[in-house]
């Protein structure tokens, strides 16, 4: 594209990209046009929801990007269905035949909608445990968990988004041993996947975490409890399994979704997303306006939204769970010359994020007279909805800036554009700074609890959680090797209490990354320009949330 189209709107021609690719209807479709379908079925129709004014005001705080709701409420905005949510959190609730099967089909419905799932199998019996009534032995819950991962290889979702999904065992599950390296691919394995990104491996549309509980947390010496070490050292050689903490009040909410910023203990209990745009909002009274009309919107969602299989329904007017979240936070920061930390002023913008999602959101309950929601804030990776705002996504750092980005298109042709990061050169040529002094995923990963520290004080008014992926240099160099794992499980251990999870990727941990670093001066000369490549393998990571 030589130009961008001013109805859209977007700040790069990548963004202008992704919008056509992922989510506009056809060749004259416009973001505008998207925004104002997406308020008007949530919040407008023959009953509305909302009053005229504040559908206005909406579609232009969407269109403006100070606001983009979840991938799935832009995929499904005018279609017939309106499958809005990103993701659903499911539970095995019975060791018996009859739940294995049960939980296939909840599965496979949730995924067919264009959701990614969630899966704790704590309660299921280990490998070898005595089944009485047939004198058999229990095969354990890896097995279930890889039939899951099949049924998720063969629902592709709209030929080009690989089914997202999250399984989860508890720390002292019988089988945590053997769930620590499930996914500890031999080079065999690896290699086929590099020929053949649609070949088979262990758990390979899923991502794993164990679950850590009270039990954990009150013991003298927790970090070094040997399945805790264990579960460092794969964290930082594989990026798995990550770390799910469930602690006090909240001990109960093992299920997550896909990519664990929404908890619940509820099974069936489903993701309804939307992110404020810090970058985009210019001061800490619009930060308010935009939280409650986004607020409201997302509490609309609740009751228009269609959903899999009646048990969802039932979940969702129990808990009614909304999940406002954040993006271009380090933009934010880098704007104000902050480093990647928590300040005077964030915390009083997160304060009103906080106070204001919540009273916004039950005001509109109240209003259109149905439950206040159990939960308000989660912030998402965003993934694709951070790129249409050209902004840094959730709460993560500039991940480099300049990348070489991959994506599949007809669900079978890899290709890659080379992007300037958008907030590195808006930071760049606004202030003269040297693109090398920014603070990025790349440099931080050689500080690893200045990342965990800042996500443990924004988790502090979040009520859900945060999906942040911690970077980490290559298993085998200096900072990250086998020397290294019981200072990081000190660190992990520390902040534990005041997080709610944690995952890590060290570089070049899974074949065929979606972004590759590229120098800033070396990718000015090549944007805009589309690559076919023929020899991808594995995008990491799988679906995203909010994407």
């Amino acid at each position: 594209m030589s130009r961008m189209s001013r109805e859209n709107n977007f700040r790069s021609e990548l963004a202008e990209s992704i919008f056509h690719i992922k989510y506009s209807h056809g060749g004259g479709d416009t973001w505008h046009k998207l925004c104002t379908r997406l308020v008007d079925d949530v919040t407008g129709g023959a009953d509305p929801l909302m009053s005229a004014g504040d559908r206005a005001e909406l579609v232009e705080m969407f269109y403006s990007r100070k606001a983009i709701a979840g991938g799935r409420y832009l995929y499904y905005a005018g279609r017939q269905s309106h499958f809005w949510n990103n993701c659903y959190l499911l539970s095995a609730e019975a060791d018996t035949r009859e739940e294995w099967g049960n939980v296939i089909h909840r599965a496979s419905d949730c995924l067919m909608s264009g959701g990614g799932i969630g899966v704790d199998y704590s309660i299921l019996r280990p490998r070898g445990a005595e089944l009485k009534s047939t004198g058999g032995t229990a095969s354990g819950p890896i097995p279930l968990m890889d039939s899951i991962n099949n049924v998720g290889r063969n629902v592709m979702q709209g030929g080009s988004r690989r089914s997202a999904i999250y399984a989860s065992l508890a720390w002292d599950h019988g089988d945590a041993a053997e769930f620590l390296t499930v996914k500890n691919w031999d080079a065999d394995t690896v290699a086929r996947k590099a020929a053949d990104f649609n070949s088979h491996a262990p758990l390979d549309h899923t991502n794993i975490s164990l679950n850590y509980s009270d039990e954990w947390l009150d013991m003298p010496n927790r970090a070094e409890h040997p399945t805790f070490l264990a579960n460092v050292e794969q964290a930082m050689r594989t990026g798995e399994p990550g770390f799910s903490f469930n602690f006090g009040h909240q001990s109960n909410e093992t299920l997550r979704n896909a990519c664990c910023e929404v908890v619940s203990a509820d099974d069936s209990d489903v993701c309804n997303l939307a992110s404020l745009n810090f970058a985009e909002i210019k001061s800490i009274g619009e930060l308010k306006d935009v939280t409650a009309l986004v607020s409201k919107f997302l509490l609309c969602g609740t009751l228009r939204a269609d959903l899999p299989y009646q048990k969802v329904h039932d979940v969702r007017a129990l808990n009614r769970r909304l999940g406002l979240g954040i993006m271009g936070l380090h933009e934010w920061l880098l704007a104000r010359g902050y480093d990647y930390s928590m300040t005077e002023e964030l915390s009083a913008w997160l304060s009103v994020y906080e106070h204001e999602s919540k009273v916004s959101a039950d005001e509109q309950a109240d209003w259109v007279g149905c439950s206040h929601p159990v939960a308000y804030r989660a912030i998402a990776p965003t993934g694709s909805i951070s790129m249409l705002a050209s902004t840094t996504s959730g709460i993560e750092p500039v991940i480099y800036t300049a990348y070489k980005r991959r994506y599949l298109t007809n669900g079978t042709d890899w290709k890659y554009q080379v992007v300037v990061d958008t907030t590195a050169r808006t930071i760049v040529e606004s202030t003269g700074i040297d693109p090398d002094t920014i603070e990025t995923s790349v440099t931080l990963a050689n500080d690893p609890a200045k990342r965990i520290r800042f996500q443990h004080a924004v988790q502090r008014y979040v009520d859900m959680a945060i999906s942040s992926t911690l970077n980490l240099p290559t298993w085998g160099t200096a900072n990250n090797n086998s020397d290294k794992v019981q200072q990081m499980a000190n660190i992990i251990s520390e902040y534990a209490p005041g997080l709610r999870g944690l995952t890590c990727y060290p570089d070049g941990s899974r074949g065929g990354q979606p972004i590759e670093q590229v120098a800033y001066g070396e990718a000015l000369g090549q944007e805009g320009v589309e690559y076919l490549e023929h020899d991808i393998c594995e995008i990491s990571g799988g679906g995203t949330c909010a994407s």
